[in-house]
This record gives structure tokens, C-alpha cells and sequence, in this order.
């Protein structure tokens, strides 16, 4: 048989291939938390996960589109950002929901200023129309809290960036805090862990999966030779996930004394 006979069956296999890698980038970043959702959703708990992750995805994803109006990336890539803001916004509806379910004193923590129909018995003082206290930022009682805060920081982000767009420092820069954002993914939830000394109720398959994924991602920059910070920031978040995973190790063979919640108020309980 002739070697060109073989090309009617090589690129459609070669199509599909293309296909299947770009259905893989575009919805492979959401799978680590399925089971997550459905965890919090089965038991109605909602304290072994960070809601810290989701405002950190948001953020990476949101200035990563910025960033492709700045330099036109592969469509997946963009496509698997608005996927995953899509997600991390149920996430957030998912846990704001349980945790104002599970909480036997309700106080009203909103992002904007709180008026006369705050639930507290003692009304605070009066705030400005944003609230950036930090004992409160993304506190919030309500989804709709976090909604205005992510469109609030999509707004002044946009603005800023058609009023830059034509400086290739500011969207190389844009570019970069994309990545390096996204690349502290597990911190927020490795310093969880840290301050309830313990990992109970956080999903080791999502943490599994996010080491998986992100050595395949930073394997696949350093064979492709990648630009530098792709690779460097790949490795940290490799880093991170392993940090947890020890963290899962240490916590479950040698449990320690859980946190006072109320000598911590930035603790579980109040995200």
C-alpha cells in the first residue's frame, strides 16, 4: 500500500485528536471540583473548602481574558476561562447558601454599606458603599454580594485596560499576573488547613487532581519551551499541591488540637 494511502484515516484520527485536546483544555480545569460540589451539596457542609480558591480563579481567569484582547491566545484557552468563572460562581452560590444555613446567628455581611434592614440587633456604623474591611471582604451573607464584587472588579479592570492596550509592557504585565495569580490557586486552601489543623472535609480527589493536572501542565511548558514565568509558575503551583498532600499526610496520621474559632475570626466558620 502506498504511504499516501493512508492519509484518508490519519487526518480524521489527527481531527479527532486535535478535538478531544481541545475539549480537555477547555472543561478538564473544572473537573478537580465536581466532586467538591458534590461533597458540599451530599453533607451540607461547606467548611473543608476555601471560598479564598474561588475569588483567586476569578481573578487569574478574569485578567486572562483581558489579557486576550491584548494578545490573541488559542480560543480553548479563552473558552476554558469563561467555564471556569462560570463554575466558580456556583461554587460560591453553593457555599454562601450552606453556610448562611448552618449559622445559628446571623449577621448581615454584604458588599455593599449596610442600611436599616441589617439583621444585626445593633446596626454598625454607617459604611461607605464598599465595604473593604478586611474582616468582612469576602464574607459576604449573600451570592448576590459577590456577584457585584466580581462585576465591580471586571469594570474597573476592563476600563483600565482599553485605556492600555496599545502599551505592550502593560499587556505582557497583564499577561503575567494572569498566570501568577492562578499559580497561587492552593495557597489560600493550603493556609486553611493550616489554621484548623486539619484537612477534614476538604476533597483529596480535588487535590489529586490539581497535582495531576498542573505537573502535566508544567511538564508540557518545559518540553515546549514555554516563555520563563509559564514554567516558573507552573513549578509553584506544582509545589503548593504538594504541600497540601503532606498536609493530608500529616493531619490524618498525627491529628492536632482544631483551632478556637472564636480566638480566630478569619477562620472556617467566617468564610
Amino acid at each position: 500500500m502506498e504511504p499516501g494511502g493512508l492519509e484518508w484515516l490519519l487526518v480524521p484520527m489527527q481531527q479527532l485528536v486535535a478535538w478531544g485536546a481541545a475539549g480537555a483544555m477547555v472543561f478538564g480545569g473544572v473537573v478537580p471540583y465536581i466532586p467538591q460540589y458534590r461533597d458540599i451539596r451530599r453533607t451540607q457542609n461547606a467548611e473543608g473548602f476555601s471560598t479564598y480558591v474561588c475569588l483567586v480563579l476569578l481573578v487569574a481567569n478574569i485578567l486572562r481574558i483581558l489579557f486576550w484582547f491584548g494578545r490573541r491566545f488559542e480560543s480553548p484557552l479563552l473558552w476554558q476561562s469563561i467555564i471556569m468563572i462560570i463554575t466558580m460562581l456556583l461554587m460560591l452560590k453553593l457555599c454562601t447558601e450552606v453556610r448562611v444555613s448552618n449559622e445559628l446567628n446571623v449577621k448581615r455581611r454584604s458588599f455593599a454599606a449596610a442600611d436599616s434592614k441589617d439583621e444585626e440587633i445593633k446596626a454598625p456604623p454607617k459604611r461607605s458603599y464598599l465595604d473593604f474591611d478586611l474582616n468582612y471582604f469576602w464574607h459576604w451573607s449573600k451570592f448576590t454580594d459577590y456577584v457585584q464584587c466580581v462585576l465591580t472588579f471586571t469594570g474597573v479592570t476592563g476600563y483600565i485596560t482599553y485605556l492600555w492596550l496599545d502599551s505592550f509592557l502593560f499587556v505582557e504585565t497583564l499577561g503575567f499576573l494572569a498566570v501568577f495569580t492562578e499559580a497561587m490557586l492552593g495557597v489560600p486552601q493550603l493556609y486553611r488547613n493550616y489554621q484548623n489543623r486539619s484537612t477534614e472535609g476538604m476533597s483529596i480527589k480535588m487535590v489529586l487532581m490539581w497535582t495531576s493536572g498542573d505537573t502535566f501542565k508544567t511538564v508540557y511548558f518545559i518540553l515546549n519551551q514555554a516563555p520563563f514565568q509559564f514554567s516558573i509558575c507552573g513549578l509553584l503551583q506544582v509545589f503548593v499541591d504538594i504541600a497540601i498532600l503532606l498536609q493530608v499526610y500529616l493531619y490524618s496520621h498525627y491529628p492536632q488540637k482544631p483551632v478556637s474559632h472564636t480566638a480566630h475570626p478569619a477562620s472556617t466558620k467566617a468564610l
